[in-house]
C-alpha cells in the first residue's frame, strides 16, 4: 500500500488570532482546517468569528469541552459525514 501526501502537502498548523464574543483569541489549525472552517461559514453566510463562536458555544456546553481547535477539527470532520451538514 501507498499512502500519498494530499494536495499541498503535509503541511503544519498555522495561528491566527480571532475574536469570539468580544475576546480576542489565537488558534492554531492546519491549513486545511481553516479552509474547510472559511468554507463552511461562506456556506452559511457567517462572518468566521460568528461561526467559530457558535462552535465554541456548542464546546463549552459540553460535560468535559476539548480545547477550541480540537473542538473545531472535530465539528469539520463530522459535518462531512452526514452530508446534508458538509460546508
Amino acid at each position: 500500500m501507498t499512502i500519498t501526501p494530499p494536495p499541498g502537502g503535509f503541511r503544519g498548523p498555522v495561528k491566527r488570532s480571532i475574536t469570539i464574543a468580544g475576546h480576542q483569541t489565537s488558534i492554531s489549525l492546519e491549513p486545511l482546517f481553516w479552509e474547510l472552517l472559511e468554507a463552511a461559514a461562506a456556506a452559511r453566510a457567517l462572518p468566521l468569528s460568528a461561526l467559530v463562536a457558535a462552535i465554541d458555544h456548542a464546546r463549552i456546553q459540553a460535560e468535559a469541552p476539548p480545547n477550541l481547535a480540537s473542538a473545531l477539527r472535530t465539528w469539520l470532520v463530522g459535518q462531512g459525514e452526514g452530508g446534508e451538514h458538509c460546508p
